[in-house]
Order: C-alpha cells, then sequence, then structure tokens
C-alpha cells in the first residue's frame, strides 16, 4: 500500500511503498476513502507548537509517521474477535485512542490519554494519509449515514471540537450572545452545528472578509471584522453590552486580547480555547475574580460526545458544509496552502 509519511519536520512528506497490515484481534482494517486535513496537521508536520518568547513545544513524539486523523473509509478485513461492524460497510473513525490502561480512559476520558502512551491516528501511530489505517479495535467506527463521503471524515475532528467546545458554553442564551472568534473550515463547521445543535446562531468575527461572507451566508447572526478599530464597540453595541461566551478558533496572542474585551462588564463568562496558532498572554487577574469569568481549553471530544454528534450526523440534523477535494498525490500543496490561508472552508484528500 501507498502512504505519506513525515521523515523529517517542515520538509515535503514522502511517498512509501509498504505491505498493507492485517488486524488481528480487535483490529480493524479500513480502505481510505477520504481523509479531513485540518489545522493541527500543519503543527504536527511543523514539529512543534508556538510556546511564545521563541519557545517551541514538540507537537509529535516520532518521525516516519503517516499523518490524517480525520478518516472515512470501507471496512475491509477484521481480526477473529471482531463481532459487531460489517465489512463492506463505510464508517468514520474516532482517531483520540488511548492506551486503555490508564485513568482518563477508564473514566471514559481516553482522549486526555497522555502523549507518550495515547495511540491516537494520524499522531502518535499512522493514519489516514495512506491507502489503509489499522485501527486498535471496531468501537473506534461510526456509522455515518448518507453524509458525503468528502465531509464523514470530518466529523472525527473538526465537527468534534466544535460540538464539545459549543457544550462547554452551556449556552442557553440567545444567538447573539456567543462570539466565535475565526471563520476559517472549523468556525464554519462551528456554525452549522451551533445552528443544528443547539439552536444558535453565533456571531462571527475574523480578519478575512471573504471568510466573513461565507459565514454570514451560513448562517452567522452577524460578522465582524477584527482588523476594524472599534470592533470591539461594534461587537457590544450588536450584543446588548456584550457576550456571553466566546469560543476562540485561532488561539494567538491578538485573539485572546481581543476575545476578552468582547465580554463588556457581563459577569460569569466563558472563553473556550480551542486554536492552536500559539504565543504567551497575560491576564488581568482581579478581572477574572470580580468578572466570575472562566478561561477553558477545548481538546477535541470524548468517545461520548462523539456517539451523541454521530446520531445528530446520521439523523441529518447538521446540514452539510462544502468539502474542496484533492488527490492525495496533492498533499504537500495542501498543507502549504492551508498553513498560507489559501483554502476557503474544509479540505480533504482521497487516494
Amino acid at each position: 500500500m501507498k502512504s505519506y509519511k513525515i521523515t523529517e519536520s517542515e520538509k515535503p512528506l514522502v511517498e512509501i511503498n509498504h505491505e498493507t497490515p492485517i488486524p488481528v484481534g480487535k483490529q480493524v482494517l479500513v480502505k481510505t476513502i477520504a481523509c479531513g486535513v485540518c489545522h493541527s496537521d500543519i503543527h504536527i508536520h511543523d514539529g512543534f507548537f508556538d510556546g511564545g518568547d521563541g519557545n517551541k513545544i514538540p507537537s509529535r513524539l516520532q518521525d516516519n509517521l503517516t499523518m490524517g486523523h480525520e478518516v472515512y473509509g470501507e471496512l475491509v478485513s477484521v481480526g477473529e474477535e471482531v463481532s459487531n461492524v460489517e465489512i463492506g460497510k463505510k464508517y468514520v473513525i474516532y482517531p483520540w485512542i488511548g492506551c486503555g490502561e490508564c485513568d482518563q480512559c477508564n473514566n471514559g476520558m481516553e482522549h486526555y490519554c497522555s502523549p507518550f502512551t495515547a495511540q491516537n491516528l494520524g499522531v502518535n501511530v499512522d493514519g489516514g494519509y495512506s491507502d489503509y489505517v489499522l485501527v486498535k479495535d471496531e468501537k473506534y467506527l461510526f456509522d455515518a449515514g448518507d453524509t458525503p463521503d468528502n465531509l464523514a471524515g470530518s466529523y472525527a475532528c473538526r465537527g468534534l471540537t466544535a460540538y464539545s467546545a459549543l457544550k462547554k458554553t452551556n449556552q442557553n442564551n440567545t444567538s447573539n450572545k456567543l462570539a466565535i472568534i475565526g471563520a476559517g473550515g472549523l468556525g464554519v463547521l462551528a456554525l452549522k452545528i451551533a445552528k443544528s445543535a443547539f439552536n444558535i446562531q453565533p456571531l462571527v468575527i475574523d480578519i478575512d472578509e471573504q471568510k466573513l461572507n461565507l459565514a454570514k451566508e451560513l448562517g452567522a447572526s452577524a460578522v465582524f471584522n477584527a482588523t476594524h478599530a472599534n470592533v470591539v464597540e461594534e461587537v457590544s453595541e450588536f450584543s446588548n453590552g456584550g457576550v456571553h461566551a466566546v469560543i476562540d478558533f485561532v488561539g494567538s496572542e491578538q485573539t485572546l486580547e481581543l476575545g476578552n474585551k468582547l465580554f463588556g462588564l457581563n459577569k460569569g463568562c466563558k472563553y473556550i480555547l480551542v486554536g492552536l496558532f500559539g504565543g504567551k498572554y497575560s491576564l488581568t487577574l482581579p478581572m477574572m475574580t470580580f468578572g466570575a469569568r472562566t478561561i477553558e481549553g477545548s481538546y477535541v471530544g470524548s468517545l461520548a460526545e462523539m456517539h451523541e454528534l454521530m446520531e445528530l450526523v446520521r439523523a441529518n440534523k447538521i446540514e452539510p458544509v462544502k468539502v474542496n477535494e484533492r488527490d492525495l498525490s496533492e498533499v504537500n500543496k495542501t498543507l502549504a496552502d492551508l498553513k498560507n490561508g489559501n483554502i476557503e472552508g474544509l479540505v480533504c484528500l482521497k487516494p
């Protein structure tokens, strides 16, 4: 089979031909139909996250890795202990696989498993930039109903990440009280899920007018350009005194500086940090106390949340979004285009 592997950080992925694995025990083998490409792939490819002040935080623990964690494919072979999935059927793979032995894994939070013991597809073990993917257990396979092939895999990361972040806002407010920062592929998918699963139309903030126009078309209650000098005042006026929750899909020093101003004088607000752009940020501590405010990191989502999300997907409760398709052989160009902001919305690779 053919795979595209990291052999050196920030260097082009290398096409490698090798034997197709044979599943044993609880393992299953999936033939890749499509694999989404998201911004975390850029950091995995680079080999680091920006920790601010020139500090680099390692983003992976090995080279010779096949990236790709948003995998949708056809089940082609199973181990002798597998009984609840159907060969020939298409599945989304939940990629945030833990060791199965630590406290986090035993408490249903295996996406929090230590990076030294986790088996996350495309991060710790080989993923979907390949003809085939070997999966640890059948329980990580999800029926996607009649979801388009090019979109289905995105629910395993971007969709799940958006869903989990939205749950953390504890939103029971009107649409103009939730702000999304970042109108890229993740922000666009979050818009759809917010409207479908939570009956909320968030306001959206970005620096790209083209992305803001798309967000408005897809149901944002309002859009604001972060480059405007009075953007905080604009949001305050629209939201009648400030928002109650922010989901930051960028995660830069600049977006946190802006996002925390959007609360105005409101108390009990939540800032959900998702993006991995990187850097450092200083807080005015008394405002956290007197404002009863929370900043919470949100990392992908649990297996239970994946079940919840895929129930909505199968019931056609989440309106599909457009996905750009590219051949797997274009993986290096796709990573570069995504890194440089030249892709609008979602993109996937197809072998």
